[in-house]
C-alpha cells in the first residue's frame, strides 16, 4: 500500500491518539514479521480511530467484514461494553489461525466470534440491528457488502468501509483494475444514495463513514 500521508505525520498521529494495547501490539509486531501481506492490517491509527467510533456510535453489536489477523476485531472488543459483541467474518484459515491465538490470549477476547467462508454467505445468515459494521475484505464485493450491511444496520448505526482510496488508484481515469473499479462505483452509489450521508475521511487509506439519512 503506498503512503497518502507521511509517515512523520501518522506517527505524530499515533502517538496523540488512543494508545495501542499489548495484545494488539504483539499481534501487530507478528503479522509484520510472518504474513505475506502485512499492510492489511489497519495498524494503530486507525484502530484508535474505530475504536473511537465504536464508542461514540454507542454499539453493542459490531460486525466486522474481513478478520485477516484479527488486528481490528481486537480494537473493536477492546472499546465495546461487557455484554457487547463481534461478529467477525474471514475466508482465509491461515490469517484465522493468527487470529485465533490472539484471541484466545485476549481479555476481550469472549466477546469476538469468528465466522468462516464467504461473507456475504455469512451476512445472510445474520440477523440484524448491528450497530457498526466494518468492511474490510475483498474489493469487488463493497457494493454487494455495502447494500447487505444497510439491510442490517441499525437505525442509528454506523458504516466504516475501508481502503476507498485504494493508495491514490481512485484518481486514475479509466481505473486500471477491476478491484479500482469496484471501490469508484461504491464511492460514486454511496455519495448519491438518498437513504444515507457519508464522509471520506483520509485516514490511512481512507475511510468512508456512512449513516442513514436524517
Amino acid at each position: 500500500m503506498n503512503r497518502l500521508v507521511p509517515s512523520e505525520i501518522e506517527s505524530y498521529a499515533e502517538a496523540h491518539s488512543i494508545p495501542e494495547s499489548s495484545v494488539c501490539r504483539a499481534l501487530r509486531e507478528e503479522t509484520q514479521r510472518t504474513m505475506e501481506y502485512p499492510q492489511m492490517l489497519v495498524g494503530p491509527l486507525e484502530g484508535a480511530f474505530l475504536k473511537m467510533m465504536t464508542q461514540l456510535v454507542g454499539a453493542k453489536r459490531v460486525l466486522e467484514i474481513g478478520m485477516f489477523t484479527g488486528y481490528s476485531a481486537l480494537c473493536f472488543a477492546e472499546a465495546l461494553p461487557e455484554d457487547g459483541t463481534v461478529i467477525t467474518c474471514e475466508i482465509n484459515e491461515p490469517s484465522a489461525v493468527v487470529a485465533r491465538r490472539y484471541v484466545a490470549q485476549a481479555q476481550c477476547g469472549s466477546k469476538i466470534s469468528i465466522r468462516m467462508g464467504p461473507a456475504l454467505d455469512t451476512m445472510r445468515t445474520l440477523s440484524g440491528p448491528f450497530d457498526l459494521i466494518f468492511i474490510d475484505a475483498d474489493k469487488i464485493n463493497y457494493l454487494n457488502y455495502y447494500r447487505r450491511a444497510l439491510d442490517l444496520l441499525a437505525p442509528n448505526g454506523v458504516i466504516l468501509i475501508d481502503n476507498v482510496l485504494w493508495s491514490g488508484e481512485v484518481l486514475k481515469q479509466p481505473p486500471p483494475d477491476e478491484s479500482t473499479a469496484a471501490i469508484q462505483e461504491l464511492n460514486r452509489t454511496v455519495s448519491a444514495d438518498p437513504r444515507v450521508s457519508a464522509v471520506l475521511v483520509t485516514i490511512r487509506d481512507g475511510i468512508l463513514v456512512v449513516r442513514r439519512a436524517g
